[in-house]
């Protein structure tokens, strides 16, 4: 009597395709959430209207300003910070620099030198040293805090670049005594440095202009983005201080605050130039830290969006798109994972074919990543067929790239929502500028492969499996998958092979 293999491989294939319909659906409502937030961008740009905002020109209404540098081993990039922030244009006498420094490294003498030295020419800045890292950044941030002496506090990160005007053009917003939060957008100074530093600024401008336009627009709930922005001070301690308990520290107060009743102000126009990391490691560990924290937030704060009372409906549901993000790689991984199955599934059991014409019609999803993108790509670059072909082969390379990551981001959110511990990993800073030749030299680069790595190396060649079943499967092939096995192999293969050069 033989074994009825039926009775085992269709209960597992309904499995299988129940779990790839879950994840397909998980991405085209997070497609409708990106959709929702365009037509937000799009009716942004026909507002008028003026907010109010002090008059600087009046003495009277200048504001008292603290300007925070928190900062840890950044030996390249100290003393171009700090020239950065010392030009910034502002009454002097209404202005202090803290230079919030965790560093335990040969760093710490340049900074006190260069901190030294701008004094002697007429700057405020102060040297604050801790005896310890405890809450990392956000640690730095509250103990500056303590004896910060302005009524708003702006914040930057080591690798920005700030304008003379920057102040300028921030502050005067705070004349709303409701606003909270003033957010600018990222610049990248090395856009065009490597594909890495384009598909980083060609997803990161997403952000800075749809997203964080269309959430500001749409009165749900946005961002500060650690660096880049100026807090009310009162804001702060009204909702409950900077925690080191999540790796993004800044998301955390976002929401405490926005929960509190602050607004925040999004200015689009105000770029505030950044250097983007260079090579893969330390992308890594940006991006790590990155859907990690989203991960832990929304494991702190989503119960609080559903008990907080007079949240609109669609706020309440932006809300956990945003905060489940960085869980969307889980969804990418899964899918993909499960797709040469599915290819299997459909060709082996004629009676799912429905399933499958169901599913082919999620397709949409991409189609609306890719206008939402192209918006905000013209918002930079300009329209025309020029600007569409280049934004069109960036799209592609982004796409094959950010699931080529989607192995290492799982398991950063996995850990998040597990609640894992772990240490807060600075990103490495270059200053390509100054060491362009030999930024492999730079001391702060991890110097083991990943060991992601090995998996992603198998994960290139079980696209190129699924590439080749194309071929052979039904009988005539099946070649429906294939574009998104092929960018699946791209993607996997570049970053393995990226992290292995890497350390060459």
């Amino acid at each position: 009597m033989s074994f009825d293999w039926t009775a085992i491989l269709v209960p597992l294939s309904i499995i299988l395709m129940v779990v790839y319909a879950v994840c397909l659906i998980l991405i085209f409502l997070y497609a409708l959430s990106q959709l929702s937030l365009l037509l937000n961008y799009i009716r942004q740009k026909n507002k008028t209207g003026q907010d109010p905002v002090f008059d600087l020109k009046n003495p009277k209404e200048v504001p008292f300003v603290t300007i925070q540098l928190p900062i840890y081993n950044e030996l390249y990039v100290i003393e171009r910070l700090l020239d950065y922030v010392s030009e910034i244009e502002y009454p002097q006498e209404k202005i202090e620099v803290q230079v919030l420094d965790d560093s335990t490294d040969e760093s710490v003498l340049i900074t006190a030198k260069k901190i030294a030295a701008l004094c002697a020419a007429g700057h405020n800045i102060i040297h604050v040293r801790r005896s310890n890292r405890e809450g990392f950044k956000a640690g730095a941030l509250k103990e500056g805090l303590k004896s910060a002496k302005g009524e708003f506090v702006a914040i930057f990160d080591a690798d920005f670049t700030p304008k003379k005007d920057w102040l300028l053009q921030t502050i005067p917003y705070f004349k709303n005594e409701k606003i909270g939060v003033v957010q600018t957008r990222w610049g990248h100074i090395n856009r065009n440095y490597s594909i890495l530093t384009k598909v980083q600024a060609f997803a990161l401008d997403m952000h800075f202009t749809l997203e964080q336009v269309g959430r500001n627009y749409g009165g749900h709930f946005m961002n500060f983005n650690g660096t880049a922005g100026v807090w009310r001070k009162a804001c702060i301690e009204d909702a409950g201080n900077w925690e080191g308990d999540t790796l993004t520290e800044d998301l955390d107060l976002s929401y405490r605050a926005q929960l509190k009743g602050w607004k925040f102000k999004y200015l689009e126009d105000v770029e505030t130039p950044a250097e983007l990391p260079v090579v893969i490691s330390a992308i890594r560990s940006q991006q790590f830290r990155w859907n990690k924290g989203g991960a832990e937030n929304f494991q702190k704060m989503i119960g609080k969006v559903f008990r907080t009372p007079n949240l609109g409906l669609k706020t309440r549901l932006h809300a956990i798109m945003h905060l489940l993000n960085s869980s969307m790689f889980l969804s990418v991984l899964t899918l993909a994972i499960l797709s040469i199955p599915m290819l299997y599934i459909k060709n082996e059991w004629g009676h799912f074919s429905w399933f499958f014409n169901i599913t082919s019609l999620f397709i949409i999803s991409t189609v609306i990543f890719f206008v939402c993108y192209w918006f905000t790509y013209k918002r930079i670059h300009g329209s025309g067929f020029i600007n569409f072909i280049e934004f069109s082969k960036n799209f592609v390379t982004f796409y094959a790239i950010a699931m080529g990551f989607s192995v290492h981001n799982s398991k950063a959110v996995l850990e998040g929502h597990r609640g894992k511990r772990s240490e807060f990993v600075r990103t490495p800073k270059f200053n390509l500028s100054k060491f362009k030749d030999n930024f492999k030299s730079n001391k702060y680069l991890q110097k083991n492969i990943s060991k992601n790595t090995l998996l992603e190396s198998f994960l290139m060649v079980y696209f190129l499996f699924g590439m080749t079943s194309a071929f052979f499967v039904g009988t005539e092939g099946d070649f429906g998958l294939f574009p998104f096995h092929l960018l699946l192999f791209i993607g996997f293969g570049f970053v393995a092979y990226s992290s292995i050069k890497s350390k060459m």
